[in-house]
């Protein structure tokens, strides 16, 4: 069973990942910031992580992914960034951190879903 890290300060987007991600035979687990993102991946070897760019705390999405890409326990983690900033400049920021792919809320579920697909095959 693959596993999933569903990192956002706000507790109903990280349920309406993990509602969406039901479709699928995935284990999840839920992060609500930045530092909490970095500690469960390092226990957890998740095999994605979907991550929101803005949060509370010293460590944004951007600097969580920058952390987990440059720690050998957790680099080869694929990171989707979620987020409310459809900034081109956050973007570019987010793939220089290390970022794989880029979605922005609101979303469309099929579309997330069958992204996560495509990056646990």
């Amino acid at each position: 069973m693959k596993k999933i890290l569903i990192v956002d300060d706000r507790q109903e987007v990280r349920e309406l990942v993990e509602v969406t991600l039901r479709a699928g035979d995935y284990q999840i687990f839920q992060a609500e910031s930045g530092e909490s993102a970095v500690e469960v991946a390092r226990a957890e070897k998740p095999d994605l992580i979907i991550m929101d760019i803005m949060m509370p705390g010293g460590i944004d999405g951007i600097e969580a992914t920058r952390i987990l890409k440059n720690d050998p326990r957790t680099k080869e983690c694929p990171v989707i960034m979620l987020t409310g900033k459809g900034q081109e400049a956050d973007k570019e920021e987010g793939f220089e951190a290390g970022a794989d792919d880029y979605f922005v809320k609101p979303f469309s579920p099929l579309e997330l879903l069958k992204k996560v697909e495509e990056f646990l095959e």
